[in-house]
């Protein structure tokens, strides 16, 4: 990709991000929020997980 075609993408991707509404824009954040994974599975990957879930069914 040359830096011509990524000026273009990225003035593109703004451009497209600020003609939405406010509100539009704040419901895709919320969306893309509750989506994500928890902080502790983000950062430390399958392994807190899976102790997580250990620990849950020996209770």
């Amino acid at each position: 990709m040359s830096t011509n075609d990524y000026v273009k993408f990225i003035t593109q991707t703004f451009v497209k991000h600020f003609n939405q509404p406010k509100i539009e824009r704040k419901k895709n954040r919320a969306v893309r929020k509750e989506k994500r994974l928890p902080l502790i599975d983000r950062w430390f990957g399958i392994i807190p997980y899976a102790l997580k879930l250990f620990f849950k069914k020996k209770r």
